[in-house]
């Protein structure tokens, strides 16, 4: 129900029924708009034989990273190895089973999946390794490969504000990925910095709606900077 409370007050009862060999949605780019309470909650809980999908795996010691210290993921699809050397390395040495997917074909699965749609055809990657294997048809003359939609056990969000029937707004950059990943998971958690009172969001401003959330949830965030660079005097 859109009108229902999904407020939770701890980090152990968003994560609830979390189990080893679920399938973990996670939005968020880099370290910008990550659920790192949310994931910390996965580290406590020390599940096991994970699939992440995520733009990128964190980077050493933060968000999606820090499940790799226990080697908590066994397979993830990903458009970007990125800064995390013990990803990469786990990787190199066939720890890890990676699905490299483009950026913009891992959005689109998610997008496809949230709304029901088990599969798409993209020219993106035909001709290429990527496409190996699956199925390909001609449409106006240029040749589009078979995607699947995505679909995942639980789906970890970070929003901005949300009100308390789970209505999201993202803060600019930090929508990346989230909305597409609020709507891909059979459960979906938010952490959000604010919580307000219904009716105080702009209908006309609202990212996610709260049909898609189940459970929700007011944090505090590190937010750390991935790389940080200032302009030569």
């Amino acid at each position: 129900m859109a009108g229902f409370d999904k407020r939770v007050y701890s980090y152990e009862e968003a994560m609830d029924g979390i189990e080893s060999g679920m399938t973990v949605v996670a939005g968020g780019f880099g370290l910008c708009g990550i659920p790192e309470n949310l994931i910390s909650e996965i580290k406590r809980r020390g599940v096991k034989d994970l699939t992440v999908v995520s733009n990128n795996c964190g980077v050493d010691g933060f968000g999606l990273g820090v499940l790799l210290e226990d080697r908590q993921i066994s397979r993830i699809l990903a458009s970007y190895v990125g800064e995390n050397a013990l990803f990469e390395r786990q990787m190199l040495d066939g720890e890890i089973d990676v699905q490299l997917t483009p950026q913009g074909t891992l959005a689109e699965k998610l997008r496809a999946g949230g709304a029901g749609i088990p599969a798409f055809y993209t020219a993106t990657g035909y001709g290429t390794p990527i496409g190996e294997g699956k199925e390909v048809r001609e449409f106006n003359g240029r040749k589009f490969i078979l995607e699947e939609g995505l679909i995942g056990d639980f789906a970890i969000v970070k929003g901005w504000k949300a009100d308390h029937y789970g209505n999201v707004i993202y803060r600019k950059t930090a929508r990346n990925f989230n909305p597409m990943a609020a709507t891909a998971g059979r459960i979906t958690v938010v952490e959000v910095e604010e919580i307000v009172e219904p009716g105080e969001l702009d209908p006309d401003q609202i990212h996610t709606p709260g049909i898609y959330v189940d459970r929700l949830i007011q944090g505090t965030f590190e937010k750390r900077i991935e790389k940080r660079t200032v302009r030569e005097s």
